[in-house]
């Protein structure tokens, strides 16, 4: 071999051997990274351990990554927090904490009292001695991250809780610790109503869905009413739902909770002294649960679109499950368009009695109008899917109902929406 073919063999085993290496630091990561999706996933641990005593909760969070893929999460310093301690870097800046931990993960503590006054001595979230009921959002605050480009999270939930308790939250409770996946976002946090204490539990599958009703010993929750009551009526929701509905949690107790319902994501909240089925032959129960299973987001001013919604379905699920007969629902509708009367605006920051009462109406005589309109092909059973993920008012309610019935509905004129300023399409006045 003469000396030039022994430098080109040297130096082409250099190149080779450098791109070797390149390819090595660069190439490679990034195949796994895009082959491999666990390479781009954080695992974060809630555990949420009640002191009863104190009415507060200590939060461990546990976050264990293969990298630098959580760079920070940061949270609202409410004034119910308490002794915020973790590894890596805190600080307190513009009313938030930021929370920036180690490369490959670490702990952030934190306790939170769990005390929400409604008014009048009532209360949304609460632990005494011997139960709590609350929202997951009570003791774990909203969080926002800043994360490594497509990295998503893995989260998990447990309860460490005091001899005899146990706790029913949305999720299901064959797996432990729980497992909370939210697919439409990246970073998984736990939501919806939690019971805890030393509770009675009821859970029957009705319709496909897992059904769990929970509430404190000793408070009269009518579980088995409410169990009854689904049996007729779930299935009929069901069958008008544009997707799937695995799960339903339903939390309970009496006094001193607030006396009403309230929804959170696959799960409500309902007073134990509140009828299945009012007097007007509505039902709260049925009213919040419209509102779990179906969330429609209303633009300012639109609140009665979503109440008058869950409102007119908690009588159309009574009838239609035969909870109540054909004359009585119409009776019921009567009462509502009777109740309008003294409302003095439609769109307002609430939809008070009277509001949804005018709110029902109108979805009432709309449902009426698409039927005569399409000869029955469309009703408001039809547009119930394309009022889903998107932001509601007037004009895109309207659109909706020209796209199934291929005219400008008359029922939401303007002069049949008072106080509500924004014209919906085709609406002008005259």
């Amino acid at each position: 071999m003469n000396c030039f073919s022994a430098f080109c063999t040297s130096r082409c085993y250099l190149l080779l051997l450098a791109g070797a290496l390149l390819c090595a630091a660069c190439g490679v990561s990034d195949s796994e990274s895009a082959d491999n999706p666990k390479l781009r996933e954080y695992s974060l641990q809630y555990t949420l351990k009640p002191d009863p005593t104190t009415s507060r909760i200590h939060v461990v969070l546990r976050l264990e990554q293969p990298g630098n893929l959580l760079r920070e999460l940061s949270f609202p310093l409410e004034k119910r927090l308490s002794d915020i301690e973790g590894d890596g870097n805190i600080a307190f800046r513009d009313g938030m904490v930021h929370w920036q931990p180690s490369a490959d993960g670490g702990e952030l503590t934190w306790w939170i009292t769990v005390l929400s006054e409604r008014g009048s001595g009532a209360y949304d979230a609460l632990l005494t001695g011997d139960w709590g009921v609350f929202r997951a959002e009570d003791a774990i605050p909203r969080a926002r991250t800043r994360t490594l480009k497509g990295a998503e999270s893995r989260t998990t939930m447990t309860f460490d809780l005091p001899a005899g308790w146990t706790a029913v939250s949305e999720y299901s409770a064959v797996n432990t610790p729980v497992v909370v996946d939210r697919p439409e976002r990246r970073f998984d946090e736990p939501a919806g109503w939690i019971a805890m204490g030393r509770l009675g539990v009821r859970r029957e599958t009705l319709a496909g869905v897992r059904v769990a009703i929970a509430g404190p010993e000793g408070h009269d929750v009518r579980r088995m009413d409410m169990l009854a009551l689904l049996s007729w009526t779930l299935p009929e929701l069901v069958a008008i739902l544009p997707f799937d509905f695995p799960r339903l949690t339903i939390v309970s107790a009496g006094d001193p909770m607030w006396r009403g319902g309230l929804s959170a994501p696959a799960s409500l909240f309902i007073h134990s002294d509140r009828p299945m089925i009012s007097e007007n032959s509505t039902s709260s129960l049925l009213h919040e649960l419209m509102h779990v299973a179906m969330p429609i987001k209303n633009r300012e001013g639109y609140d009665w679109i979503a109440e008058g919604l869950a409102e007119y379905y908690s009588i159309e699920l009574l009838r239609r499950g035969m909870a109540i007969t054909e004359k009585r629902a119409e009776f019921a509708f009567e009462r509502q368009a009777e109740w309008s009367k003294e409302a003095d605006a439609l769109c307002s920051e609430s939809s008070t009695g009277p509001t949804t009462a005018l709110a029902v109406t109108l979805f009432k005589q709309l449902n009426d109008e698409m039927t005569l309109q399409t000869d029955g092909e469309a009703t408001l059973d039809s547009l119930l899917p394309l009022l889903t993920e998107r932001d509601i008012d007037a004009g895109t309610l309207s659109a909706a109902v020209e796209q199934l019935t291929d005219s400008v509905p008359d029922t939401l004129h303007i002069d049949n929406l008072p106080g509500c300023l924004i014209i919906a399409p085709g609406t002008a006045e005259n």
